[in-house]
């Protein structure tokens, strides 16, 4: 398993009329989570879509456990579960400042061809940058 920390300061704009993170913004929060994941392992979405590959969502799922409310600092810890193969998936746990669960997550990605618009193998670079951390 790989795992990668990010904080993030709620701003106001993130949160709804009760001063609670929006619902929608954890998906954001999860996405700024990913990317920075790849970029801590050297591997970046930029470099991806430079050479041809996207990285579409095909699956989201969010369980809410408390609100996280504006000012917050926010800790999202996500997770590399297992090798990526022609799909990559990430797990989220989100916590306040005190260290309680507000939220966990997790995302499935595919690796695409944005030329054929086909689903293909992950690079095998990304899958060397992240081979150290799993078990053969």
């Amino acid at each position: 398993m790989y795992s990668h920390v990010i904080t993030y300061r709620v701003c106001y704009a993130d949160t709804d009329k009760m001063g609670y993170v929006y619902y929608g913004n954890y998906a954001r929060l999860n996405e700024i989570a990913r990317v920075e994941t790849l970029r801590s392992l050297g591997v970046s979405y930029k470099v991806l879509e430079d050479n041809g590959i996207g990285l579409p969502v095909c699956e989201h799922y969010s369980k809410f456990h408390a609100p996280g409310l504006y000012d917050d600092e926010l800790t999202v810890i996500c997770h590399v579960d297992q090798l990526p193969t022609a799909k990559i998936e990430f797990s989220y746990r989100i916590k306040n400042a005190d260290g309680d669960l507000i939220n966990e997550g997790k995302t499935t990605l595919v690796f695409m061809n944005m030329l054929q618009k086909k689903v293909v193998k992950a690079p095998e670079w990304i899958v060397n940058a992240l081979r150290p951390y799993f078990n053969s």
